[in-house]
């Protein structure tokens, strides 16, 4: 499994009027409960029995101050094995990196997670392996609760070109699993093309490789704003 964890995370910054010579802060290690979200996040699936081993990506200047971090919070991982890999400047440059990284068979399932949504279950991740084992390919995702707009973006604004209809539409999250060979396929061809994308799915959606959906959760949030920090503030007080 992968957690991309190399971002700045620069939405989660209070200070919208961009006056702040600071650092952009990083999400993924702003505390939550005193902990980092990123170590919430580890947790689930270090308790997982599903999971065999964690490949997180890294900011380069932050590997070793994150290494002691893990072992002040997992003190004790039987059989279980977290590989700290250099990232790189976007998320599929991070995946790649730990792609290669991994020693897999064609056939092993590699979940990727976001490495700030610390509210997952142990069911959705049983889920999207069962699915990706079954069609190589699956994604958590909810149904959208709100009427979804196309836009035209124009000087003006943005304009109203059609409504989709929301029984076709799913709000896409996180884990994402895939079988080695399609996503390694996949990145190859991404890679080969310079084509970015927003997800590991929509790479495999292009790779031309059919990817299924199994049900998500509402609760299942990617924190990227500090409105998301008090909303999981309150989940987790819910878990304690």
């Amino acid at each position: 499994m992968i957690v991309p964890a190399a971002g700045l995370g620069t939405r989660m910054v209070s200070d919208s009027r961009g006056k702040s010579k600071k650092p952009a802060a990083t999400k993924q290690f702003t505390e939550l409960g005193g902990v980092p979200i990123l170590i919430h996040t580890l947790r689930k699936f270090v308790a997982s029995p599903e999971v065999s081993e964690i490949y997180v990506a890294l900011r380069g200047n932050e590997i070793e101050g994150f290494r002691a971090r893990l072992v002040k919070d997992f003190t004790d991982i039987p059989e279980m094995k977290i590989h700290l890999v250099e990232g790189g400047e976007h998320r599929q440059h991070s995946v790649a990196n730990a792609i290669h990284s991994v020693s897999a068979s064609d056939d092993d399932i590699v979940l990727v997670h976001d490495a700030v949504r610390p509210f997952v279950t142990e069911e959705i991740i049983h889920d999207v392996i069962r699915a990706a084992q079954k069609h190589g390919a699956a994604i958590a995702g909810v149904p959208a609760v709100d009427t979804v707009k196309q836009v035209e973006r124009t000087s003006d604004g943005a304009l109203i070109t059609s409504t989709i209809p929301r029984e076709r539409v799913v709000m896409a999250q996180t884990p994402q699993g895939f079988r080695y060979d399609v996503i390694k396929k996949a990145f190859d061809e991404a890679a080969a093309d310079g084509f970015v994308g927003t997800d590991e799915a929509s790479l495999v959606e292009r790779s031309g490789h059919a990817v299924a959906v199994v049900m998500g959760s509402a609760k299942n949030i990617k924190i990227t704003t500090p409105a998301d920090m008090e909303l999981a503030e309150f989940y987790l007080q819910s878990e304690s």
